[in-house]
């Protein structure tokens, strides 16, 4: 058995070969859902890619309201702010996220967190506060 680094694949594909490829030809490695869409959205995938690496180049965050994304190859190793609808929520891109759309990283609502029951909330409370 060889010592080493494990080498993730995607598909039978390195993270490497997949990158080198264009956004339509690394499609056909998605799922269906996905590759339909990468197949009918791909020119505003591009134009994000074109976009996202002009900001990687000055260093400034890349921040997007486009939740409907799909990740594509491209964008490994991106570190990106998707807006749930209040702030921009920070995401780090990897290969194990190739297929999924930048909405599933950045919540629209957060977890409700019940405290526990006030006073007149419950009949046994109504009559404490009575006396």
């Amino acid at each position: 058995m060889i010592e080493g680094k494990k080498q993730n694949t995607f598909r039978g594909k390195t993270v490497e070969e997949l990158q080198k490829m264009e956004v339509r030809e690394s499609a056909k490695y998605l799922s269906s859902r996905s590759r339909k869409a990468v197949l009918r959205h791909f020119q505003e995938i591009e134009d994000f890619l074109v976009r996202a690496n002009k900001k990687v180049a000055r260093n400034k965050p890349i921040r997007t309201h486009l939740r409907d994304l799909i990740v594509v190859p491209g964008m490994i190793g991106m570190k990106i702010q998707i807006y749930n609808g209040r702030v921009f929520v920070p995401a780090e891109i990897t290969w194990d996220k190739l297929g999924h759309r930048f909405g599933e990283f950045a919540p629209t609502r957060a977890k409700i967190k019940h405290g526990k029951a006030g006073v007149g909330s419950t009949k046994g409370t109504k009559n404490k506060a009575k006396k």
